[in-house]
């Protein structure tokens, strides 16, 4: 391979990564966008559920175990095996819920777009206070 195509090589490596990095940024205003598709059901700004749990300080609990909120036996049995909701645990959960935790109350079919779950998941971690 001569010089010039190793730099032009290198030079679609460092773009494709410019562009990869970009698209994985996430951005609250876009996740705030798409919280509307679940604040019917879900609370972040007030400790006040409603056909769900509300969502403060969601990252670090423990699935199916907030006080005052009736989950369904699915839900609480994935807390009992140990899932703690985590960015990660997000990102995968909110592509098919009800696959996720198969028995969950939850009826809401999931988040296609990986964008839409990075910006949904920054968004709402505004709402969990570090301990």
């Amino acid at each position: 391979m001569n010089m010039k195509s190793k730099i032009i090589l290198a030079t679609m490596a460092a773009v494709a990564f410019s562009v990869s990095a970009q698209a994985a940024e996430p951005d609250i205003k876009k996740g705030e966008k798409v919280f509307r598709k679940c604040k019917a059901c879900h609370e972040v700004e007030k400790e006040k559920n409603k056909v769900g749990p509300h969502l403060v300080n969601l990252f670090g609990r423990t699935a199916g175990s907030l006080d005052g909120y009736k989950y369904s036996k699915a839900m609480v049995a994935k807390g009992e095996e140990g899932l703690v909701w985590t960015e990660e645990v997000m990102l995968e959960y909110l592509i098919k819920p009800r696959q996720y935790v198969k028995g969950t109350k939850m009826a809401f079919a999931g988040l296609k777009k990986e964008k839409d779950r990075v910006n949904l998941v920054a968004y709402l971690q505004q709402f969990t206070k570090a301990e």
